[in-house]
């Protein structure tokens, strides 16, 4: 051929490859040019691909190499000298984003001198280093392998035509080269995008593995850039990796920009080799027949096996499985799809680290174009796999609506034939699409995903069958996002009759349900809000329409009935919802709290009883009783000081006096009082001016914003306090404690808890589990499995509220106040408090959802080890004959150096150790084996209340000590005999319906374990039933009685059963699983009208036998179902009981008197023994009796004194450990 000619067809051939790869790319080829014709052709294509990649490929085989300052060589006009081109020159011509192909000898020279040109920031373009790829055929001190084994141009055939040479180098490689015809290669039918074909099959598995190959062993972002932003790219570092396989075996090795490490040795290029070798040896049969059909090759089924059993074993800790980016590949098979989408669901199911590494190798344009297939076998498990990306990213909603992905979620969401499980995650998808995105909103409502949400969840109301909560919660939540803030969606929602629909929800037994309708609800009282936003008068379609504020007085009053919901995650979206509504009304709120104390303005007024107290009676007396004794009325015209600043405090802008502001750390800290601001506002605060409701409905409000602000969980009582200063009243902060009381004492651990932490009960229910970001970073499971059943416990779960310190002023968390020192351009809705429902939800998604989440091994073997210890020593109690407990008894005796004495004391069933409380509400821990204090904390910040009893939750597992105050408040806590590092887990307040004037600081509770039900009275006329695990009051029992609880105790053998004591010594028996609930009433205390000190069940299953002793001194005992009279009466004090304690086991039971007694009798009244004295060297008399409890599997009595002494007294018998 004449050397023109090669040149031109050389030229042409090498055009012809790259558009095959690239069909829409416009190549352009110079055939020994110039510097000149090169600078043209350099500027010409960059000026066409505007912001486009170039490609430079320079076949420089018949010139000089290049020089060491990185210059390659052309031709003059006439061909008769050779003119150097620095490679800084094309930089400045082509600019960036290019790629630079050099096939020549030590074309590394270029690359060393691109870097050179990189490194001294003398490059034309700024962005040279990022969007600039080098490809050079060998190191600079290298030459172009000139065998005859190789074409003359290896490293161009390698990145242009890979599977051929690929196949022609394995030909000469292979141990069967001798029956292999490298001559057909040229023959192998198909096309190379067909993958039905041999050619596109064996394009596909080297696409497949050149990707493993380079996801191995790049760093991700690395791989992204070169695989997967650009195509070309992709296609020709994929080629590249092949170069550099087949350049080393003849000792070159080709480099690039930026530098990849190694890969011609890695073990996939052998998976590679044995496709190949299949693909060789069938070839001749189908070159002979082409009709005969190839065998496809097992390739892409053994790596999904092999994937298959890295899933069996693989774990976060383990080495990533390479087979992910194989199992990508395989997507775009049908025969191999489902089995790969089903595998890489089980990958993505292993948490966000899993979809991060998928995210990383490029799943997401694979699944997005799933979306428009119509396989009804794909659906489940598509949504499964969205259901996982869009938990840990949220961003991919923007594609998602630009590609209609919206319409497939709609519709599987709406289909009756997918589990409700599966359709919400449908629904959870769907919120994240529409979740801050208003494109997102708007196509959502076109394709009408209001009325399914609302259908379905009006179906679950009309039936019987309790309908998954995951379901119902989504869709909720759903909803929400889709009225948030976007006032047209929420009007098509009050038209649909939304509220009616959402405010049965308020009632369901799941928390994250309940607070799930609350948020959808609340995101409906923003009508009128984007108007007044943008300071045009609010919507008079929306605002006088009778029916949207008919609407919205019932979503207030399904609001008000719920302020005292038992769970914190409910309460807390009420207390967000309550300042949306209070935000929209403060003007009327604002004169209605003005009304109330307008005539005692600027006074002091009288010490008032606890915000807890109030209901919505929306009575004015009431409400102004309760806010606390410091109250001032602001003026009607603010004072405005010299600077012209207002000087009192703006319902939302300034700080003022808000000490209980979360910047200001005083989060736990419950205000007593408040001052009332009803001033005009700042320049950045305008006032409301949508239509008032009547005027009952803002009086029910303000009552119900004040028991928020008074909650007993420190979060909910800051946003109480926030939605109160929106309506001018500001908290005054007053000191809680005297610093005697506050400080740790000698040889105390000393702790803080003026801002108590929370961390998650065994349910799991946290809601400030989060990140502060778009979505959850560690998320909510769904309740644990039910437990096994056990007549010894019946372990229940106790959904939790898990709060993190430091998320306490993150803006995210609706915690951090932006009011304090906000700039005036801040829109003033964004001031109001986030709800976080939504952000704590998402976090299920993120956790494994194939898998059980059981208790893991260590646990699972802690539980068992403690059953058996439990059942030994309850077999002792119960054959035990106890001989004496005395002064000689005594093994432990602790000063607790309680300022107040000791109130209540607890021991622990499965460590020696002892909890005791005083009357300030301070809580220690002491290791009387030891004798060594563990912990001390305060319960919280106003101990005026004192502590009613302390309870043991989940005994047998990680165990929480329920705190029960006097005003009826509870305190769950974990981590309590940890020094410092006690965290609240939930609070709420167990009282409801106090009788007139009382203030309820006697509270009496008890634990029911088998049930996980919680019993409280007190000064009102039933008694308070709460499942735990519901956080819910699931029943108010009348008591039957004109007289108060006085003692409660709750059967520890039939769940549901619980005697009370009264004030006027009456008894009665309570099972809360018959239709009457009271089982009978008797009053055994005759001799004098003392109060019920203390109650109990006899130890046994006969749980009709009761054993009441009254303050009077004398015990009685009950067998209720037999005979109304006691069976046996024990005078066992002269007056003054103050306490009662029956073992749970043993037939054993002990009483207490302030006249520094104890006494210990048999259930058969024989006394087995007194104690008088401390047993020491002195014989101290021991102090006034304030609490007597037995240990549940020992015969170990544990009492605590005025004196604040507490000692331990264990019989002969009974080992102390």
């Amino acid at each position: 051929m004449a050397p023109q000619k090669a040149l031109e067809t050389i030229g042409k051939n090498l055009r012809d490859q790259y558009e095959r790869w690239q069909p829409k790319a416009r190549c352009k080829v110079e055939l020994d040019p110039t510097v000149d014709e090169v600078k043209k052709l350099c500027n010409t294509c960059r000026r066409y691909a505007k912001s486009e990649r170039v490609l430079f490929h320079y076949n420089g085989h018949g010139v000089p190499k290049p020089t060491t300052n990185g210059e390659i060589w052309l031709f003059n006009k006439s061909y008769t000298q050779y003119i150097p081109l620095p490679i800084s020159d094309i930089d400045s011509w082509l600019r960036t984003p290019s790629i630079y192909v050099f096939d020549c000898s030590a074309a590394g020279m270029i690359v060393n001198a691109f870097i050179e040109l990189l490194d001294s920031g003398t490059s034309s373009y700024p962005g040279s280093a990022r969007d600039c790829i080098l490809l050079a055929a060998c190191e600079a001190h290298e030459t172009l392998p000139q065998s005859a084994e190789f074409p003359a141009d290896v490293f161009t055939s390698c990145l242009t035509t890979p599977i051929k040479m690929a196949l022609r180098w394995f030909c000469t490689r292979s141990l069967l080269h001798e029956s292999l015809d490298c001559s057909l290669i040229d023959k192998i039918p198909g096309r190379q995008n067909d993958r039905k074909t041999l050619l596109g099959e064996l394009n596909w598995i080297f696409t497949a593995v050149t990707d493993t190959i380079a996801w191995n062993v790049l760093p991700h972002e690395l791989f992204r850039r070169l695989f997967r932003q650009d195509l070309l790219v992709a296609s020709l570092f994929r080629n590249f990796l092949l170069a550099e396989r087949i350049m080393r075996s003849a000792n070159c090795s080709p480099v690039s920009y930026p530098m990849l490490p190694p890969t011609h040795q890695h073990h996939m290029w052998d998976a590679w080799d044995m496709a190949a070798e299949i693909c060789l040896s069938q070839l001749p049969a189908l070159v002979e027949d082409p009709n005969a059909e190839f065998q496809p090759s097992p390739f892409f089924t053994e790596q999904l096996t092999a994937f298959e059993v890295w899933l069996d074993h693989g774990s976060e800790h383990k080495k990533p499985p390479e087979q992910l980016p194989i199992v990508l590949q395989v997507l775009l098979s049908q025969c191999h799809r489902f089995r790969a989408l089903v595998l890489l669901g089980r990958f993505l199911d292993m948490g966000p680290w899993a979809v991060d590494l998928a995210l990383s190798v490029g799943i997401f344009p694979y699944v997005l174009k799933l979306l428009q297939t119509t396989t009804p076998e794909l659906r489940q498990i598509l949504v499964f796999i969205w259901t996982k990306i869009l938990a840990l990213d949220k961003s991919c909603q923007v594609d998602l609506v630009k590609d209609g992905g919206h319409v497939y979620f709609i519709r599987f969401l709406n289909s009756v034939e997918a589990y409700p499980e599966q359709r919400a995650m449908a629904a959870f998808v769907l919120a994240v699409i529409v979740d801050g995105h208003r494109r997102g909103q708007e196509a959502c409502i076109e394709a009408g995903l209001i009325h399914v949400c609302l259908k379905h969840l009006h179906s679950s109301m009309q039936n019987d069958v309790q309908t998954e909560p995951l379901f119902l919660q989504w869709l909720c939540l759903c909803l929400g996002k889709l009225w948030e803030d976007f006032t047209e969606a929420q009007i098509i929602g009050l038209q649909a009759d939304a509220p009616a629909i959402c405010t049965p929800l308020l009632s369901e037994p799941q928390p994250e349900v309940r607070a799930s309708a609350v948020f959808a609800l609340a995101t409906l009282l923003d009508i009128g809000f984007d108007s007044f936003r943008d300071g045009v008068g609010v919507d008079e379609e929306c605002d006088d329409d009778e029916k949207t504020r008919a609407e919205i007085i019932v979503i207030i009053k399904s609001l008000l009935n719920i302020v005292s919901d038992g769970s914190p995650l409910v309460r807390a979206e009420v207390a967000v919802a309550l300042a949306r509504f209070a935000f929209g009304h403060k003007q009327h709120l604002k004169s209605i709290a003005a009304a109330y104390w307008k005539p005692q303005s600027n006074s002091l007024l009288s010490s008032l009883p606890s915000l807890a107290n109030i209901n919505g009676t929306g009575s004015g007396n009431i409400v102004s009783s309760q806010i606390g004794p410091l109250i001032r009325v602001g003026n009607d015209n603010s004072s405005v000081v010299r600077d012209g600043r207002v000087s009192t405090s703006s319902p939302l802008a300034t700080a003022g006096v808000m000490h209980g502001s979360p910047l200001s750390d005083d989060s736990s800290q419950h205000s007593d009082s408040g001052i009332l601001n009803d001033g005009i506002s700042n320049g950045l605060i305008r006032h409301s001016r949508s239509k008032p409701l009547d005027n009952a409905m803002y009086s029910q409000c303000v009552p119900a914003m004040c028991t928020l602000a008074k909650d007993p969980s420190p979060r909910i009582a800051t946003l109480g306090r926030r939605v109160l200063s929106i309506i001018g009243i500001e908290q005054v902060t007053k000191s809680v404690k005297s610093a005697g009381s506050s400080s740790a004492r000698p040889g105390e651990p000393t702790t803080s808890s003026a801002t108590p932490s929370f961390a998650g009960l065994a349910r799991s229910s946290s809601w400030f589990d989060m990140n502060g970001g778009h979505l959850p970073l560690t998320f909510r499971t769904p309740p644990v499995s039910p437990p096994r059943q056990n007549f010894l416990t019946g372990m229940r779960r106790v959904c939790s509220l898990e709060f993190r310190p430091h998320l306490m002023n993150s803006p995210d968390s609706g915690l951090a106040d932006p009011l304090l020192g906000s700039s005036s351009g801040v829109s003033e809705r964004s001031l109001l408090p986030q709800s976080t429902i939504y952000n704590f939800s998402c976090g299920h998604f993120s956790k494994p959802l194939l898998t059980a989440s059981d208790d893991s091994e260590e646990l699972l073997a802690i539980r068992e080890e403690r059953e058996r210890f439990a059942l030994e020593r309850i077999a002792k109690c119960q054959h035990s004959s106890v001989s004496k407990l005395n002064n000689n008894s005594q093994i432990a005796s602790w000063d607790t150096r309680f300022e107040t004495g000791t109130r209540t004391a607890l021991l622990q069933p499965f460590s020696p150790i002892v909890i005791a409380a005083d009357e300030s509400e301070r809580i220690r821990v002491w290791n009387y084996e030891e004798a060594t204090v563990l912990n001390g904390f305060d319960n919280h910040d106003f101990p005026e209340n004192g502590i009613s009893k302390l309870c043991l939750l989940n005994e047998l597992d990680e165990s929480l000590l329920l705190v029960a105050s006097g005003d009826g408040n509870i305190r769950i806590w974990k981590d309590y005999t940890v020094r410092g590092k006690q965290k609240l887990v939930t609070a709420f307040s167990s009282i409801q319906g106090h009788k007139p004037g009382m203030r309820s600081l006697s509270t009496v509770v008890d634990w029911q374990q088998q049930s996980g039900y919680l019993y409280a009275s007190g000064e009102i006329s039933s008694v308070m039933l709460w499942d735990l695990d519901k956080e819910q009051l699931i029943n108010s029992i009348p008591s039957s009685s004109d007289c108060s609880v006085s003692a409660l105790a709750s059967s520890q053998v039939h769940a549901g059963q619980f005697a009370a004591g009264f004030v006027d010594g009456s008894v009665r028996l309570y099972d809360v699983r018959t239709p009457d609930m009271l089982v009978c009433a008797t009053r055994p205390h005759t001799q004098q009208v003392e109060r019920v000190v203390g109650i109990g069940f006899q130890p046994g299953l006969d749980q009709g036998k009761i054993v009441s002793a009254s303050q009077a001194g004398d015990i009685q005992f009950l067998d209720i179902r037999n005979q109304r009279d006691t069976y046996l009466t024990i005078d066992a004090h002269r007056g003054s009981l103050t306490a009662l304690a029956v073992h749970r086991h043993a037939p054993i039971i002990a009483s207490g008197s302030a006249k520094q007694l104890i006494k210990v009798f048999s259930l058969e009244g024989e006394q087995l023994g007194i104690i008088r004295y401390q047993h020491t060297f002195m014989a101290q008399k021991i102090g006034s009796v304030s609490c007597l409890t037995f240990h549940p599997y020992q015969v170990l009595l544990a009492a605590g004194a005025a004196d604040a002494c507490v000692s331990i007294y264990a019989d002969d018998n009974s080992q102390t450990r």
